[in-house]
């Protein structure tokens, strides 16, 4: 018996390399250059893009939330818990001892015994299974890792767009309440025009409508900053928002971003982008539960082994019979569920396509996202800056306005329509200077752009 279980180790090692798992070939090709133009030079870096506008306040939101948002301690943890189960895994394959210890009786009842045994089983995993087997343990802790830092990705993108909203909305509320100011002025002049019967009733009806109109936007201003500071609130695992994230009054800046470089290329998707990563380790997971339903279609071979003590409590003696070691294979052949098995194999390739299908669509789309965000950095930008030349040509008029009356060539109710045009192209182009900020996020958002993970970077330093 044990000249055959040596004959068989040789072979069953043999077996086991020969079946290891076939590599999966990935379709990683990517455009060599970017559709959209982007501005080129030395780019923020992908791990703290944000910390490019110099914002104190928001950069220490960033590292707050880094450090106590609750989605990402479940990721982490999640990871944690997949590294765990993955250095279990493997020991499937490994030679397994339990002891065991009990009383039992013979069939007559009349002689009770003590047993205790240590038995050993080693499933040696052939025909690629153990290899199938780590490639999905692997498979698994880059799923939970790539999870993580997908979180990661949202979290920044989004407690940068929060931050944005809050301080858009405060400036807009600020210039309504300048606009405000200047309606309440004009009304009083139109019913002093009124009176003198120099304008009609209408123009007085219209001023308190353009009035109310701006209340209403008032209103609507304070409610969606009030949704983004409890937004930003929940993002850092705060109960309430603090109270400088629902005042009107104070600086409110807005950062410029029409100077910020861009350096990434396509191909850098494939290392930045937590979802093609995902995919990744989705075919590999597809490709390790091939390799085991296709090693299940061959035999299964298991080393078995007991050593056995046995006494005779009654009858107060040894059995010595039962102390004899006990030691073979245990070979389990597919005959009869070989065409489950089949089946099972068969569909388990088919799995594997479409996995890396789905690979490399979510590479095309990644390259899609990109794209697009480059397109809307670019508009936004465009906006910006007509907005920007409109405002000038507004200030201008303005000033011309005041001359002329300090001339006596015009009224002050003549000069308010043109104080309004400015407030309201301002508010205007303030909006687009947070949209062209806003695709700025979305454009490092789409690249993957994240602090790396702690446990991440302690394993490469380990």
């Amino acid at each position: 018996m044990f000249r055959l279980c040596a004959c068989l180790l040789p072979a069953a090692g043999l077996l086991a390399g020969c079946a290891a798992p076939e590599p999966v070939a990935l379709d990683s090709r990517t455009p060599s250059a970017w559709t959209q133009a982007a501005p080129q030079g030395a780019a923020p870096q992908l791990r703290a893009w944000w910390q490019v506008w110099n914002d104190a306040a928001l950069n220490a939101l960033v590292d707050e939330a880094m450090a106590t948002n609750l989605d990402l301690g479940q990721a982490e943890h999640r990871l944690r818990q997949q590294r765990l189960l993955s250095g279990a895994a493997d020991k499937a394959y490994l030679p397994e001892f339990k002891g065991n210890i009990r009383t039992l009786q013979d069939v007559a009842a009349t002689d009770s015994y003590f047993h205790a045994s240590i038995d050993m089983g080693w499933d040696l995993g052939l025909f690629g299974a153990t290899e199938s087997q780590s490639q999905i343990s692997a498979a698994e802790q880059l799923d939970a890792q790539a999870r993580l830092q997908a979180v990661r990705v949202a979290i920044v993108a989004d407690v940068v767009h929060r931050y944005l909203d809050i301080q858009m909305a405060r400036r807009q509320r600020q210039l309504l309440a300048q606009l405000a100011t200047l309606d309440q002025r004009a009304v009083q002049l139109a019913q002093v025009r009124e009176q003198q019967r120099l304008g009609g009733s209408e123009a007085t009806v219209q001023l308190r409508i353009q009035a109310a109109q701006a209340q209403v936007q008032q209103a609507e201003l304070q409610q969606a900053q009030a949704q983004a500071a409890h937004g930003l609130a929940v993002l850092l695992g705060r109960d309430r928002p603090a109270p400088q994230w629902l005042a009107v009054d104070g600086p409110a800046p807005l950062p410029a971003v029409a100077a910020l470089p861009f350096s990434q290329m396509p191909a850098d998707l494939l290392r930045t982008r937590p979802d093609i990563q995902q995919a990744e380790a989705q075919v590999a997971r597809a490709g390790g539960e091939a390799g085991l339903a296709r090693s299940a279609l061959y035999p299964r071979f298991v080393l078995q082994g007991s050593l056995l003590y046995s006494y005779n409590i009654t009858g107060n003696r040894r059995v010595a019979s039962g102390s004899l070691p006990v030691f073979g294979p245990l070979i389990d052949i597919p005959l009869f569920d070989w065409g489950r098995r089949k089946a099972q194999a068969d569909a388990s390739q088919e799995a594997l396509q479409a996995a890396t299908l789905a690979y490399r669509k979510t590479v095309v789309e990644a390259v899609a996202e990109v794209e697009s965000a480059l397109a809307a950095l670019t508009a936004q930008q465009t906006r910006h800056a007509l907005l920007s030349q409109v405002q000038g040509l507004l200030q201008a008029r303005a000033v011309a306005d005041g001359k002329r009356q300090q001339l006596g060539l015009s009224s002050e109710y003549t000069g308010l329509t043109t104080q309004r045009d400015a407030l309201i192209n301002q508010s205007a182009e303030i909006t687009a200077q947070a949209a062209h900020a806003l695709a700025y996020v979305a454009l490092y958002k789409a690249l993957g752009g994240a602090p790396v993970p702690a446990l991440q970077d302690q394993e490469g330093r380990s």
